[in-house]
């Protein structure tokens, strides 16, 4: 059985870092599939999906290493072609990935105690909306 959904949020901006869990965890129990995988895609190359403890401290640290790996201060080819200045923004979102794929045990996604499931903002725009498309298949 493949059960596909989607997911449509608003971010505030690049930094901006989103639990999504639940709700993909609702589209994970709702699609009948008992014993299988989850996968969830972000449309869009600069923002990121991964797990993370949804704690302010550890997420602080997400964003300044990310900095430290992809820094605002140097200079971007992508920048000085395209003028948009999200150099920056595509390759942390490279770096992190479009896409996760979680097990299903029981309905229910199978995550850690402190593991959740985050939508990465990276583009340097104020505000985007972006669109997640979950796919969950088993039997």
């Amino acid at each position: 059985m493949v059960i596909s959904g989607s997911i449509t949020l608003s971010t505030r901006g690049e930094g901006d870092i989103i639990d999504i869990t639940d709700r993909v965890q609702e589209l994970a129990r709702s699609s009948g599939v008992k014993t299988g995988i989850c996968h969830i895609f972000v449309t869009g190359s600069t923002a990121a999906i991964t797990t993370i403890e949804y704690e302010s401290g550890v997420l602080k640290d997400l964003s300044r290493a990310l900095s430290v790996c992809a820094p605002s201060d140097i200079t971007y080819a992508h920048d000085s072609r395209w003028g948009d200045g999200n150099g920056r923004s595509h390759v942390k979102a490279a770096m992190i990935g479009p896409s996760l794929t979680v097990p299903v045990r029981d309905s229910a996604l199978v995550l850690g105690t402190w593991q959740q499931i985050v939508l990465l903002e990276l583009d340097t725009r104020q505000r985007r909306d972006r669109h997640l498309m979950v796919t969950v298949i088993g039997e």
